[in-house]
């Protein structure tokens, strides 16, 4: 059930509008979880920043995605999987690969790796133990990547939060369920 309405971009106004068009511009649409994030301008701003931010680091754009597919997996958040489901593919991650991912899985083992440390880090509320933060950094990790990776988690969570709570209606292709498995 959406418990927040989106808001339509023609009917945007101040910062709202402005944030919308430019989501708009980057992405050829606006998505629900911006035009329903757009309520609050301030936090729409800087969930956008920080997305625009990690983006240029130092973690490729399909590792990225990887991470999301992971986090919104363990999080339950069914937008999210469909939104990272399609962004996955654009960054030439298979269908296969997508549903390893989810389970926090991957056939590259850096890869498995580093999704190995973000379910950890999720499932624990961020305490990793010696072992789980040696085991990630000897997988080859540095620690700009460590860190990296902590902050997609948060940007994840954060996402998959705000669209249980808004009830975020998907407008991407529906993606199957694990469970069904």
């Amino acid at each position: 059930m959406q418990r927040i309405e989106p808001i339509d971009p023609k009917e945007a106004t101040g910062k709202a509008k402005d944030l919308l068009e430019a989501v708009q511009a980057k992405f050829g649409k606006a998505p629900n979880i911006f035009k329903t994030m757009a309520h609050s301008p301030a936090a729409l701003e800087g969930f956008l920043q920080l997305h625009g931010t990690l983006a240029g680091g130092a973690l490729s754009e399909s590792f990225q995605e990887q991470i999301a597919l992971c986090v919104s997996e363990i999080n339950n958040c069914n937008y999210c999987l469909t939104a990272h489901t399609a962004m996955g593919k654009g960054t030439g991650l298979t269908e296969n690969e997508i549903m390893s991912n989810r389970k926090g899985e991957s056939t590259n083992s850096k890869t498995q790796a580093g999704l190995e440390f973000v379910r950890k880090v999720v499932s624990n509320n961020g305490w990793v133990s010696d072992e789980d933060y040696k085991a990630v950094q000897n997988a080859g990790f540095s620690a700009e990547e460590i860190i990296e990776m902590i902050a997609l988690v948060a940007k994840n969570i954060f996402a998959n939060y705000f669209n249980h709570i808004a009830g975020t209606a998907i407008d991407f292709p529906a993606v199957p369920s694990l469970k069904e498995e």
